[in-house]
């Protein structure tokens, strides 16, 4: 069995989140989405989501590709994989080369976790819902 992982804070879901899960879930047998909480998303981005956590974790459970919900406390794979076990981890495209993401690849390499870059879906992100939202209101 193919284990996934993929994390995000899927706030103001989209289709672009809908793109990555589906692709994802395409490329496992099961998938496991961390949703990242709201204390995380304050001190990583400055922010706080539109979309409280425990509703993210709801819309994106009920999404058909996504087999477990779990909570992203913090950005430590490492550890989400000593507890999960997968074998390959699932991220935007977008991501690749980055210096955090090049530093995943070296860490994961030596486990035998493939980390799988999934196109992303140009012209939509939470950032530019939220933009939109407050220009136009």
């Amino acid at each position: 069995m193919i284990i996934g992982y993929t994390t995000g804070v899927y706030d103001m879901f989209h289709i672009g989140h809908l793109n990555i899960l589906k692709r994802a879930k395409e490329q496992c047998d099961y998938l496991i989405v961390g949703v990242s909480t709201d204390e995380l998303v304050q001190h990583d981005k400055h922010k706080t989501p539109i979309i409280p956590f425990i509703e993210r974790c709801a819309i994106v459970q009920a999404i058909r590709y996504v087999d477990k919900v779990v909570p992203q406390l913090d950005k430590n794979k490492l550890a989400a994989w000593e507890k999960y076990k997968f074998k390959k981890m699932f991220v935007g495209s977008d991501w690749q080369g980055t210096p955090q993401w090049k530093e995943f690849e070296r860490q994961f390499t030596p486990l035998g976790v493939e980390i799988v870059y999934l196109k992303h879906t140009d012209g939509i992100s939470s950032t530019a819902l939220r933009a939109k939202i407050l220009k136009e209101y």
